[in-house]
């Protein structure tokens, strides 16, 4: 799947060149330590929160069913971009074959889908604890929280698989160089010579209908949410209401803001440096899963107490 080092500089039609980080080649060794470090953290502050809700029976309940989800797919998104980008700053691989691309921007745009859409079930549980809080355990029963997740799965990947099957029928002409450390549908339809009209006006459709579609319900869950917090009579009431949320804001934030500044720099920023495109691409891809399980440490009550006991323990 991955193409070692080669003294052979020519791209095959089945091969791509993944782009590094332009103009610090020579810094690659200290930088994979940075990296390294960010998808260790990654990796362990996600499996640390899935453990925590697993092993405390204290904590299953929808919110944080959800936030299991929420790690899982967090976990997956680093795992799927890490063998190439630690593979290049490690001067382990240089190239991708076609059928490893196609596969990486499956998991890459799934797993991203995947994430919008926990994060609206997750807003959706907000609502239905704060403005509907005696009907909570009779609506967000285990089986609809099952049901939700099979639903968000089938709409993540099932959605996704008409354009990037297609990708493996394209003919690509133009010079095999991606734009970043890993594949993405864009980065694929724009080295393609074949009519990609398809596939761009899909992936605008799909766009609108996920992301889009899935943070103007968010945003409309907590106008309803803030609407019932303030014809609470009591103060702390409301502060406590208020506090609920802050988790789930702040990971809507943190995933959001990151697509938002690369769209922006994808569609204005063309007179940038393709480090900023490439730094861009890895904060789209990083970021939320290394802060949301901070964010949850942090934030949430139960699985910081949780952790806290946890760590004391093991000091014993």
């Amino acid at each position: 799947m991955f193409v070692l080092n080669s003294p052979n500089p020519n791209i095959t039609s089945s091969h791509f060149f993944l782009t590094g980080l332009p103009g610090l080649e020579k810094s690659y060794a200290w930088i994979s330590l940075l990296f390294f470090s960010i998808y260790a953290m990654v990796i362990l502050g996600n499996c640390m929160i899935l453990h925590v809700i697993q092993t405390e029976p204290s904590l299953h309940e929808p919110m944080f069913y959800f936030l299991a989800m929420l790690a899982f797919t967090d976990l997956c998104m680093g795992l799927s971009t890490v063998p190439t980008v630690l593979g290049i700053l490690w001067g382990i691989i240089q190239e991708i074959t076609l059928d490893a691309c196609i596969l990486q921007t499956y998991f890459i745009h799934g797993l991203s889908c995947m994430e919008s859409s926990v994060l609206l079930a997750m807003s959706f549980d907000r609502y239905i604890a704060i403005c509907n809080p005696l009907r909570y355990t009779t609506i967000l029963t285990n089986t609809r929280i099952i049901q939700i997740g099979v639903a968000i799965v089938i709409r993540s990947f099932l959605f996704i698989t008409p354009p990037i099957v297609r990708l493996k029928f394209f003919n690509y002409c133009h010079i095999h160089t991606l734009s970043h450390s890993f594949c993405l549908h864009q980065d694929l339809l724009r080295l393609a010579c074949s009519d990609i009209h398809f596939n761009s006006f899909y992936a605008l459709a799909l766009v609108i209908c996920t992301l889009l579609l899935d943070s103007l319900l968010i945003l409309i869950s907590y106008i309803l949410i803030l609407h019932s917090v303030l014809a609470i009579a009591s103060h702390e009431e409301r502060l406590k209401s208020f506090q609920t949320c802050v988790s789930h804001i702040c990971a809507v934030l943190v995933f959001y803001i990151p697509i938002i500044g690369l769209t922006m720099v994808h569609r204005f920023g063309k007179h940038l440096s393709p480090l900023v495109h490439v730094l861009m691409g890895n904060i789209y891809i990083l970021f939320p899963p290394l802060m949301n399980p901070i964010i949850y440490s942090v934030k949430t009550q139960q699985i910081r107490s949780r952790i806290q006991r946890w760590f004391s323990l093991k000091k014993e």
